[in-house]
């Protein structure tokens, strides 16, 4: 992540109008490449979870062998870690694009066993109901004039209060604690989801995404998405027990 600065280039390189250009047709390349990336995860993963909701089988294969879901949870800890954390990784292709996969085929997997557990309605409507957030918000961070990038650390201390309500939730064991963290938390997800598509947009925002980032963001923003469809699929889930 790098500040967004305004200054002037040499006149032996770009000036003025054709310096801005492709500024913005870099950033434009940028955003398709990151957006690519985001649908082909996002296939992919609302296809594992119907493998899970649909084929009694895969569903059964799983539930019978657990160290699948322990084998998968290390995966994905591994690739997110190897994303977030190591700039070779996810700048060098194709070992970016590899562990990329890797990483969203456990989380996918996850996903599914963990949907499975639930009506087939709840999820429908859960898949439904956070595409259309999903949607909204990125229209609104592309088009609103307040900028999301500057609220990083006060996001960071939200999650931190929200990880403690959530041990808390976990302790009593009460719906109406789990259905206001799951609100909360779908709340600060979809605040994150701006925040994260500012990031790549870039331009007047303070803070952005370097062009050569594009997997970094992609893995941002498919996190943002996955989180808000959990505590979506538990609060409707909630409901439809009722």
């Amino acid at each position: 992540m790098y500040e967004a600065e305004s200054g002037t280039m040499s006149d032996n390189t770009y000036t003025g109008y054709n310096f801005e250009f492709s500024e913005k047709s870099i950033r434009l390349g940028f955003i398709r490449k990151v957006y690519g990336i985001l649908m082909l995860q996002l296939l992919a993963t609302v296809g594992i979870i119907a493998l899970f909701l649909y084929v009694d089988s895969v569903r059964l294969y799983s539930q019978q062998n657990p160290w699948m879901w322990y084998l998968a949870l290390v995966m994905m800890m591994v690739t997110l870690i190897m994303l977030a954390c190591c700039p070779d990784v996810r700048r060098r292709f194709p070992i970016n694009f590899i562990v990329l996969v890797a990483f969203t085929l456990c989380e996918g997997f996850l996903l599914g066993a963990l949907s499975s557990n639930y009506n087939q309605d709840a999820v429908i409507i859960a898949v439904g109901i956070t595409a259309v957030v999903s949607a909204a918000l990125t229209l609104f961070a592309f088009q609103t004039k307040w900028d999301f990038t500057a609220w990083g650390g006060m996001l960071f201390v939200f999650v931190i209060v929200l990880f403690c309500f959530g041990i808390l939730c976990a302790i009593i064991q009460n719906k109406y604690a789990t259905l206001a963290y799951s609100a909360l938390g779908a709340l600060l997800f979809s605040a994150y989801l701006v925040f994260d598509t500012q990031l790549m947009i870039g331009g007047r925002h303070k803070y952005s995404l370097s062009p050569e980032e594009y997997i970094f963001a992609a893995l941002n923003l498919y996190l943002d998405i996955v989180q808000l469809f959990m505590f979506i699929l538990t609060m409707v889930g909630s409901a439809q027990n009722d």
